[in-house]
């Protein structure tokens, strides 16, 4: 997709998209799970418009579906979105979920230049950032109707799908992995709060899962979040609700996770990454058992058991000041270390015919055997990205393989695109536009090619903005640089 070609006319487009992605960042925090398909639409439609693309895609894939999942498209008039695109840029989201931006074919049919390249894929971040937003809303929403349809109470509905009282869902038989289940024994029936150490992909809500279901609130409900794939300028909302009227874009009233999980346990992975201020608020939830929502000064008292999980050193950022001391340690009451996959091998023939057979049926494949060579050689990796690496591993053999004998696929893969974490949070992502923004124009505010005008912004709008993000004008003389959007 790369090409040395670069000309004033592409410099305006990545311009162009970097200006959309700045306002649909911004303007993240006021939509509703109703209202992304049309805005998505919208999207897709002036990105079509900018690069005089015919069609545009975003298309969702999961690892545990036999087919594509939902697809958002726009085209021209009598454009087929089967024509092979210009441009496709994969991104990749949690539990497995991947999306896809695809374009084209463009009137020239040639390959776009990195600078386009990369603005649309810091858009398609941004897009995939809202998208699992609106997800995550959805399905709490589709719990609530799925229990007063049938007359159940919410906890039920949440733990439906899960056994209430064992550990079938955690594979092995390993010291390491047996200490961490008596430990997960030793602290359910109790109701301290409950730190998940680990490295990332050792299954950390899993054992959430098993606390609570072990404790005496199996029966009240268990929600999920996860603190990294929130931006900052929406995890307060998520967490504690909002009322009618708290920002634009608030036309109802919406309880937080705190309130659908009264009774029960909240699991708050990747806690490492939530901001000060929600910190603070946190904290005050834990000490006083009671919140306000965004947007009201009355109190809601909550009873709530926290499970927290980070693959983060919080003892280092508490020292660095990244993480507030008093939260950590009301957080860190029992803390349980997961065995990354390299200190349990002997668990992995079982592993290997656990993840065989729950994913043959859906590639259509049946596997009798696996020699020895192929547990000597999965024995032998490091995997640095522990179950959810060797379940990626053992599909792709699966795949590779012709006959009933799983065969590993040794073909080298390339590079992993740019995950959610590194891309940050909107509120990040949109500081580092207005920098680069700000960079390529000289730090120019006022005159011709200011950088206001690039961001579609007002010149007073953007100091503001500079202000709130720390962002200062570096002393001396500016050299030229026209750099480009970071995705």
């Amino acid at each position: 997709m790369n090409t040395t070609e670069t000309s004033p006319r592409f410099d305006v487009i990545s311009a162009r998209i970097g200006r959309l992605t700045g306002q649909l960042a911004s303007s993240a925090i006021g939509l509703g799970p109703d209202m992304i398909d049309e805005i998505i639409s919208d999207v897709l439609r002036q990105v079509c418009d900018v690069t005089e693309a015919d069609y545009a895609v975003l298309e969702t894939l999961s690892e545990d579906a036999a087919a594509p999942g939902p697809r958002r498209a726009w085209s021209r008039h009598g454009t087929s979105i089967t024509l092979e695109p210009v441009v496709t840029i994969p991104v990749a989201a949690a539990d497995g979920c991947n999306f896809i931006l695809a374009a084209g074919p463009a009137a020239s049919r040639r390959p776009w230049p990195e600078s386009v390249v990369d603005a649309l894929r810091a858009l398609a971040h941004v897009m995939v950032l809202i998208v699992l937003r609106a997800q995550q809303a959805e399905e709490l929403e589709r719990i609530k109707t799925v229990g007063q349809r049938a007359g159940m109470s919410s906890a039920r509905v949440f733990n439906d799908a899960w056994d209430s009282d064992d550990f079938a869902n955690i594979i092995g038989d390993s010291p390491a992995l047996r200490f961490a289940l008596t430990r997960v024994q030793e602290v359910a029936p109790t109701d301290a709060s409950v730190m998940l150490l680990g490295e990332t992909g050792t299954g950390k809500e899993l054992f959430a899962r098993a606390v609570h279901n072990r404790s005496t609130r199996r029966g009240q409900p268990f929600v999920s979040v996860n603190c990294a794939a929130l931006p900052s300028t929406l995890i307060e909302t998520e967490l504690f609700g909002h009322v009618r009227g708290a920002f634009t874009g608030a036309v109802t009233t919406r309880q937080g996770r705190f309130e659908l999980a009264d009774g029960g346990t909240l699991f708050l992975d990747e806690i490492g990454d939530l901001p000060a201020d929600v910190q603070a608020k946190l904290l005050r939830v834990l000490q006083e058992g009671q919140f306000e929502r965004v947007g009201s000064s009355q109190p809601r008292r909550v009873d709530v058991r926290i499970v927290a999980a980070t693959h983060h050193d919080l003892e280092s950022a508490m020292r660095e000041g990244r993480f507030r001391a008093d939260l950590y340690y009301r957080l860190n009451v029992f803390p349980i270390v997961l065995p990354p996959l390299r200190d349990r091998l002997e668990d992995l023939p079982r592993l290997v015919w656990y993840f065989v057979n729950r994913r043959q049926r859906a590639l259509n494949r049946k596997f009798t055997s696996i020699p020895d060579c192929v547990f000597a050689a999965l024995q032998a990796r490091s995997w640095p990205g522990n179950i959810r690496e060797l379940a990626n591993v053992i599909e792709r053999a699966m795949i590779h393989s012709s006959g009933n004998t799983l065969v590993l696929d040794e073909m080298p893969t390339p590079q992993p695109s740019v995950s959610l974490r590194e891309a940050g949070t909107l509120e990040e992502m949109e500081r580092q536009y207005v920098e680069d923004a700000l960079r390529r124009c000289r730090w120019r505010i006022n005159g011709r090619g200011n950088a206001a005008e690039v961001l579609g912004l007002h010149p007073n709008t953007l100091r503001n903005r500079m202000k709130k993000f720390g962002i200062q004008r570096p002393k001396g003389p500016v050299p030229f640089n026209p750099g480009r959007l970071s995705a």
